[in-house]
């Protein structure tokens, strides 16, 4: 019989993960791992209760475009953190000084807001934001309207006002994904964001909400805070995580369930 417990490599037609699987026609069958995966991914894209919220983050739009494509169709709620949230505070006119953004991009963002108020998809970014004058641990910082940051400064983290007006949407919410961090986890003084949805999370989970942790920074903030084993699932896939909430066929989950 074959058994298929790497989900983290589930994304990819190899010959281990899913070719092999064809000459086990009728003795075939997940790990646990990779049922627990699955069955997470499956949580929170086919059986969601409601209202559902994805919460993405990280440093680009362009890693994650599929993502946000496929997840303002499913949820009520979109939040975008980190340093992609800036393009999309562009694309509405906001003034981000020196922040990480993608121009290229403008017109996806504009696509997926154009959508999300089609849907009546609650779609939330930043509105007041902590900046630095550096992107380093010694740099000044100051906390302005994610609108109106001015030039030299640039975003490093969520802003007070903003974790509040998230924290109501995560706490409302009866399912919720989290990809990506809010801010720059990897330094200390910038982390706080990302902490604080972290334990968001476990509030919301005591509650009875379904929540579901994927990504490395989004991983080490739930880890680091303690509660690992106060969301729902923490998933250690990767980048077959990313594929699965881009709505993609996974090859070796699809071997399995041939």
């Amino acid at each position: 019989c074959y058994i298929n417990d790497a989900f983290g490599t589930a994304h990819r037609a190899h010959a281990s993960t899913a070719l092999i699987a064809k000459y086990f026609p009728n003795d075939k069958m997940f790990g646990y791992l990779m049922e627990n995966e699955t069955k997470a991914v499956d949580n929170v894209l086919k059986n969601a209760k409601r209202p559902f919220t994805a919460i993405i983050g990280g440093s680009k739009v362009s890693s994650k475009l599929e993502v946000l494509k496929n997840l303002v169709e499913k949820v009520d709620n979109l939040i975008i953190g980190g340093g992609m949230g800036y393009t999309f505070i562009k694309a509405q006119g906001g003034h981000i000084g020196n922040s990480l953004h993608e121009d290229e991009l403008i017109p996806d963002a504009l696509e997926i807001m154009a959508k999300a108020k089609a849907r009546g998809v609650n779609l939330s970014t930043s509105v007041q934001t902590l900046v630095a004058d550096d992107f380093s641990a010694q740099a000044n910082t100051q906390l302005v309207a994610s609108f109106n940051i001015p030039d030299g400064w640039e975003g490093v983290d969520a802003g007070p006002k903003t974790l509040e007006n998230w924290k109501k949407i995560i706490l409302d919410s009866k399912t919720i994904v989290w990809n990506g961090p809010v801010g720059v986890f990897e330094i200390e003084k910038f982390a706080k964001g990302t902490l604080q949805i972290a334990e968001d999370l476990a509030e919301a989970t005591a509650k009875g909400a379904y929540t579901l942790v994927g990504g490395g920074d989004s991983v080490a903030a739930v880890t680091q805070m303690g509660y690992a084993d106060k969301v729902s699932y923490v998933s250690t896939g990767g980048g077959a995580m990313l594929e699965a909430l881009e709505g993609k066929e996974l090859p070796g989950v699809a071997a399995i369930k041939e």
